[in-house]
Formats: structure tokens, sequence, C-alpha cells
């Protein structure tokens, strides 16, 4: 509760800090001041911005900033039964709406329609006496804020740049959407992926309303006649990168260019997703749900990158767990991995590596290479005598190379993710010993989620050619599509996000994961795994050895 009104409390500083005109500082110096009050709770010399509510605790710096209850946005949103209004310029100095309603601005939920627009003066005393623009007092858990006149020019112009008319990708008729491949992303799950959204986009553009021109609100409000919504075909643009990681940046800013786009959806990684990553940081540009094996560490950092799962990360966590684990057997003193070069592999050995080391576990590598034969991998499996667990991070066809028998003795570990799943080609002998990493719902229990994607797979005759792949692209596209919807037309790249987050956990139809949860920094919808097994006697159905786990 404590941590819900302390980001409420946040929520009159944008309202305070609109009081005064910007009219010493340049423009940009005053935005970027501004950005600084309403992101990080910086004032202008350099000192904590202060929060103060009667009969609470004054709240400093960070958890005093806008952002954390009126989002990057401005546009604010739910918590709990709170409403957070919006405060971009747009809402607050908007005059009353006529009887036609107000086509010029898209509705948003918590816009007070009825109230009068505000000036600087009454902004100003918004914020230092707590009453609205009709004198009415401001809710309790607005807090007061002594600004000086230089803070709140620097963040009425903030705000007021969050005010985006023109949002590239985004025209009367169309929205623009990418898709990245990196070079070395699976040929076939990139068939398998293309196939999916290609039809979804052809799906959509076909089923556009007509012949309203507009999708009306009820009306029931002063601004329910401008929650409208232009009906806009959907284009897919597809970015293959090619040549070295260093080299996709350059790329990427190329594409973006000469193709403006409003997001990035789903997208297909190989071995490193990073420079990817970085690039729709920095370009502030949504990138939701690609298919990647190896997302960046640390990505819940950052903001406008989006996955379903931390992947082999995840993985190796799951691992490291039941290794120490004694319900798994005698926790392991050394440990030995097994992988290819340049696979997605590298990252979750790594990852496992330092969390057993933290521990005093003893952990060697056999680093096979990228072209070595599968061959390779039946003798590095023979030299694991020597380990007291081995974990292979191998795919099918090196899997399937295994040798007869296990080394014995020794705890078997294999990336599910990366080996198959369910369908790994283990050898029979192996089946009832070796544990695999299973970042997803059982089967069993995923089915009803899956069904219901695959029906529309197979209903549109698309190969069914990489299953996970193709119905995590499938649920991404289906996300957006929901999200979008609730946006209206406030086509602002923070609100998507934003809105991604806020409506994700009422998501029924999940496809491969029982639950899709967001938040601020948390990146990641799926949050946990299991540990399993083959089952011989049960005609290979998993058999569950570590339930599930949130690490």
């Amino acid at each position: 509760m404590l941590g819900l009104l302390q980001r409420l409390l946040a929520a009159s500083l944008t309202l305070a800090a609109l009081a005064a005109p910007a009219r010493a500082l340049g423009a940009e110096a005053v935005a970027d001041a501004g950005e600084a009050i309403y992101r990080r709770g910086v004032t202008g010399s350099g000192a904590p911005l202060e929060a103060r509510r009667e009969g609470a605790e004054t709240t400093l710096g960070a958890a005093a900033a806008c952002v954390n209850c009126h989002r990057r946005s401005g546009f604010g949103g739910r918590e709990g039964r709170a409403v957070v209004p919006p405060i971009t310029g747009r809402y607050l100095y908007r005059p009353l709406p006529k009887d036609g309603g107000d086509r010029d601005i898209p509705y948003v939920e918590g816009v007070r329609g009825e109230r009068e627009p505000y000036t600087d003066a009454l902004l100003a005393r918004a914020i230092r006496e707590g009453v609205d623009s009709q004198g009415k007092a401001l809710s309790y858990l607005m807090p007061n804020y002594a600004l000086g006149d230089a803070d709140m020019a620097s963040l009425i112009a903030y705000l007021k740049a969050l005010d985006q008319r023109r949002v590239p990708g985004v025209t009367e008729t169309t929205l623009h959407l990418a898709t990245v491949i990196t070079p070395d992303a699976d040929p076939v799950k990139r068939a398998g992926m293309l196939d999916v959204m290609r039809q979804f986009f052809s799906d959509r553009n076909i089923r556009q309303m007509v012949p309203a021109p507009r999708m009306q609100a009820s009306g029931k409000t002063a601004l329910g006649r401008s929650m409208f919504m232009v009906h806009r075909g959907w284009q897919l643009h597809v970015w293959e990168l090619t040549g070295a990681e260093s080299t996709w940046q350059r790329q990427l800013e190329r594409w973006l260019a000469a193709e403006p786009v409003f997001a990035v959806i789903s997208g297909l990684g190989g071995r490193s997703w990073a420079p990817v990553h970085a690039f729709c940081e920095r370009a502030a540009l949504p990138c939701l749900f690609p298919n990647v094996e190896a997302p960046p560490e640390g990505a819940d950092q950052d903001f406008y990158s989006i996955y379903f799962s931390r992947g082999v990360l995840l993985e190796a966590d799951l691992i490291g767990k039941h290794l120490l684990d004694a319900a798994g057997g005698p926790p392991a003193s050394r440990v030995l991995q097994i992988y290819r070069a340049a696979d997605s592999g590298e990252a979750g050995a790594s990852k496992l590596a330092a969390f057993l080391r933290m521990r005093g576990v003893a952990v060697s590598s056999r680093v096979l290479p990228a072209d070595a034969p599968a061959s390779a991998v039946t003798e590095a499996a023979r030299r694991a005598a020597s380990a007291g667990a081995m974990v292979l991070w191998l795919r099918g066809p090196d899997v399937a190379a295994l040798p007869g028998s296990l080394p014995e003795g020794v705890r078997i570990y294999l990336s599910g993710l990366m080996a198959g799943l369910e369908r790994a080609p283990l050898p029979k002998a192996w089946k009832a010993q070796a544990r695999m990493a299973y970042p997803f719902d059982l089967p069993d229990r995923r089915r009803v989620r899956v069904d219901y994607a695959l029906a529309w797979i197979v209903g549109r005759h698309i190969p069914l050619v990489a299953e996970q792949v193709q119905i995590d692209t499938y649920l991404a596209l289906g996300l957006l599509s929901e999200t979008l919807t609730h946006m209206a037309d406030n086509f602002v790249r923070d609100f998507l996000v934003e809105r991604m987050e806020s409506d994700l956990a009422h998501r029924i139809i999940t496809g491969y994961y029982p639950r899709l949860t967001l938040a601020t920094r948390q990146r990641f919808a799926s949050k946990g795994g299991y540990v399993v097994h083959l089952g011989e006697a049960k005609g290979g159905r998993l058999v569950v050895d570590q339930d599930w786990l949130a690490p």
C-alpha cells in the first residue's frame, strides 16, 4: 500500500510543473531539465524532488518522480481502483468539448471532460494549494510541490513535448510495423514465423470494419464521443540483417529512416539479440515479443523491449537451483557443460557457470566448434565420468548423437528450449535419467490455450514447421491487436508499451505459458518453468522433477 501511495503521490507533481511558462531557457534545455524532473525526480539545482502530503512522510527524488504514476507517455493509467489522469498539455489545456464531441483528441481513461481548461496560473494554484481549475480539491493522493519558476518552466516544456501529433509509422490509412530477423536465425523457424505474420496481417486487413470510417463510443460522458478509431490497414516490413553484429545498428537505423514504423513485432534471433535490443532502446521503438532464446541480460532495466521469457537464461537458473537442491540428488561439486560455439547455449552456459561458481561449485566447459560433426558430442559426453553433473546446451541432432549409455553416477541436464522440449530425440537409456529445463507450461495443462492458435494456423493451411515459435508469433500479434484497440487512436509508442503492461495480465489465451504479466522493470512476461524428465512408461510424457519455479 505504501508503494502505491508513493507512486500516486507523484501524480500532482506533473500537474504542478505545468504552472509556469517556459521563457528563460532554450526549448531543448528546458525540455531536458523537465525530463530530469519528470523521469528521475531531480530538480534543476540537482536537489531531489520533494512531494509533501498531509499526514504522510515526504517523498524524495526518484520515488517522487512524475513517471511513477503518469508513466512515460503522460497518459496515466489505473492502479487498482485509483485512476491517474493524463497530464500532457494537450489534455490539460483542452477547451471544453462542444455538443458534437471533441474530434481532435482521443479518449484516455481518467480524463475529466467536464472541467474548465487549465491556465498556467490555475495550474500553479493546483500545485501549491491542491485545487483544480474550478477550485475543487484534488484527490487526497495528490501531494503538494514547492517548485521554483525555472523548474516549472522546464517541466511544462517537457510535458508539451509529450504531445506527439505526427507519429512515425502511422498515416490516416496505414499502420506500419516491422519484424527483425538476424542472419543466424533458423531458416525453418523463419519461414514458419513469416507465414503466420503475413497471414495475420492479411486477415486483419480483410476484416476491417466498414463502411463507417470511424468507430464512435457511446457518448455517455463529455468526452465519450471522442473515443474513435480510424480503421487502418497493417503493413509489414521485414528487416533481415546481414553481416557482422557490429553492423546491425547501422542497418536498422537506415531501415527505420527509410521505412518509419510504429513498432517492431515478433522477430527471430540466433545467438545474440543484444544489438537489436540496444537499437530499440536508443530509438525509443517498442520491440515486442521477439522469438529469441538468449535475450540480453539486464533487459528488465530497460523499457521498450518486451519478451515472453528469459529463454536459456531462465533455464540456467532452473538447472542451477535443481543442482543445488538435495531433492535432485547429492549436490555436485564439479559440473561439465557442453555447447557449440556461436549458439544460444553459450549464454546459458555462461549464466549457469557464474551462478554455480559463486556457490563454490567447480565448472568446466567443452566448447564444440560450430561445424564439428555430431560425433564430437559423443566423445565429449564420454569424458564426463569425472564430473558430478553434465549440462548439455545442444540442439536435437546433437542430442540424438549422444552415446547409448549414460556416464555412471553423473547427473544429466538438458536445455529443453534447444533440444526440442518433449520431442527431444534422447536415446532410450537417457530418457528417465536426464533432466530437462522446461520454461513453459506442461503439455497437458496448455493444450486448450495452444489448440486455439493451432486451429487458426491449420485452418489457414499454414505449414506447422516450428510449433512453439509459430504459436508465440500468433500470440504476439494477437496481443498487439488487442492493445491497439484499447488505445483507441492514441498512437504514442510509450503508451503502447504501458498499455501492454497493464492489459497483459487479463489475457486468457496465453499459448505455451501459464500466465503472462509485466510491470515497471519487468520485461519478461513469463517468469518460471519446470525441471522434468521423459517417462518411458508413459509413452514419452513429461514427469515433473521440480514443480513450477520462478527463480
